[in-house]
């Protein structure tokens, strides 16, 4: 008698599909656009790449994927250190997840002196966050960019927008210039103080509040309670002596806590207002249209910079024109121009500026 041998139930499961190496375009595209958080986080990479074919293929990508990208509520948030600011986000991010949103976080670390990589790791402070199916957690190294903001983080901001997600938080390092550049990629600006500092009043925060459409007292709860109130009620009365940071929109101060989630959903509350008065109004609208043309003006400067860097004529002529000016035989504003000059006179190029004779500049202190 001929039996059929079992299956046996130990057999190895199929492997997985093989990650693919090398993404085209098309495959970029069509990933952000279906939501895989794994294609957008190598398309946000591809974006950081400073390799000219990468560059290349990431323009591309933002390119193609542009109709699809103006849909999602652009909030930052900063603070002072120790404010609680990734205790709130994730505690913020969890109730819209819940809420039935879509959360993107843009968290910029501060780079390694040595390795430019993020030291801090947001992934591992918002791991409730980081397990939501609605949610994308990126910290980025910021590269030593002005102010701690990533370079490419209003790029990675449009992939997040286009693969769906409906709210993207910036979230800055909180080292004082990054607030200015955050407040030009976003529309609604949040900022997060902690009651107990004793400094809440120093004029960098008050330069800071006015630029924020929101300010928030974190860690109001237990016995910090009583200090929070107290500090809401200095930061409002500060708040009557500056003009407010968006035309129409008074900005508050609110209590909240982002370990307990008090105050969370008020907080929710406000942007939506925000952005229901503000969109119809179109003063959102005109925000958007000036920080794009703010985002162009600093491509351009940076874009002149690294080029100049490059720029074989001056990389030569610098060793001695540094010797020259430690030796005090030459002025700094001297010493740059001379690189300019080298740098505008390339071949088949007009000069942006007319080469300067030593006459030409009139002597004074260094």
């Amino acid at each position: 008698m001929t039996t059929t041998p079992a299956t046996s139930s130990s057999q190895p499961a199929a492997a997985p599909p093989a990650r693919k190496l090398r993404l085209t375009v098309d495959d970029y595209v069509a990933g952000v656009r279906r939501g895989d958080r794994a294609i957008l986080a190598r398309a946000i990479t591809l974006l950081e790449s400073t390799t000219p074919a990468h560059e290349a293929q990431a323009q591309e990508v933002l390119h193609r994927l542009l109709p699809f990208t103006g849909q999602a509520k652009r909030i930052g948030i900063t603070g002072v250190p120790g404010a609680g600011k990734s205790t709130f986000i994730e505690s913020f991010g969890c109730y819209l997840c819940q809420q039935g949103h879509r959360v993107a976080v843009l968290a910029i670390d501060p780079s390694s002196s040595r390795s430019r990589g993020s030291i801090l790791g947001d992934k591992t402070r918002m791991e409730k966050l980081a397990g939501e199916p609605n949610a994308f957690i990126r910290p980025s190294p910021s590269g030593g960019t002005l102010g701690g903001v990533a370079r490419r983080t209003r790029e990675a901001r449009m992939l997040c927008d286009a693969a769906g997600f409906d709210v993207v938080i910036t979230e800055t390092v909180g080292v004082g210039q990054s607030e200015f550049v955050l407040r030009s990629m976003v529309d609604f600006f949040l900022l997060i103080l902690v009651a107990g500092t004793g400094d809440d009043l120093q004029g960098i925060k008050r330069g800071i509040m006015e630029m924020a459409d929101h300010i928030l007292i974190n860690k109001a709860d237990g016995d910090n309670r009583p200090r929070a109130e107290a500090a809401r009620g200095e930061q409002a009365m500060a708040l009557h002596y500056l003009s407010p940071a968006t035309p129409t929109w008074k900005t508050e101060v609110a209590l909240c806590s982002g370990l307990t989630g008090e105050g969370i959903p008020a907080v929710w509350q406000t942007v939506e207002r925000f952005y229901t008065e503000l969109n119809a109004s179109g003063v959102i609208s005109a925000r958007r249209q000036r920080n794009r043309l703010h985002w162009m003006e600093e491509l351009v400067t940076d874009e002149l910079l690294r080029r100049f860097h490059r720029h074989h004529a001056q990389r030569t002529l610098r060793p001695q024109i540094e010797k020259a000016l430690l030796a005090g035989e030459i002025t700094a504003v001297r010493a740059a121009h001379q690189l300019l000059d080298a740098f505008d006179h390339q071949p088949g190029r007009q000069p942006l500026m007319p080469p300067r004779s030593p006459e030409a500049v009139p002597p004074g202190p260094a």
